[in-house]
């Protein structure tokens, strides 16, 4: 296969409920089975909670990573998910792993950028 360029997802999500952004374990959970379940290769991870409330998070991927950082006092949350087509197409994974966040949030989007790279 010859080099294709990836795509690279940043939106800013806003939340009805600020529970759900509130600890990292129940979405870590979620995110490891959805990794799994997409064929992608976890390298490392990284997840943090902050006192009082919020997260932030990095996972590692051989196709290259998905971050993550939560404000639930504003309900808001910022995500990056980036891609590459090295190995195999996955554009429609990016997408995919978009629509499954922020469902699992059940967010809105604010903002979302696809760069093509």
């Amino acid at each position: 296969m010859s080099y294709q360029p990836g795509s690279h997802l940043i939106a800013s999500l806003q939340t009805k409920t600020a529970a759900a952004i509130e600890r990292s374990a129940h979405f870590a959970a979620w995110l490891d089975e959805t990794i799994a379940r997409f064929k992608l290769r976890k390298l490392g991870v990284v997840f943090h909670d902050f006192e009082p409330a919020g997260f932030t998070a990095v996972v590692c991927l051989s196709e290259s990573h998905i971050s993550i950082h939560t404000w639930p006092e504003y309900k808001l949350i910022n995500l990056d998910i980036y891609l590459s087509n090295h190995e195999r197409v996955n554009d429609n994974t990016v997408h995919a792993l978009f629509d499954g966040i922020k469902a699992y949030f059940d967010a809105d989007t604010l903002t979302v950028q696809t760069i093509t790279r």
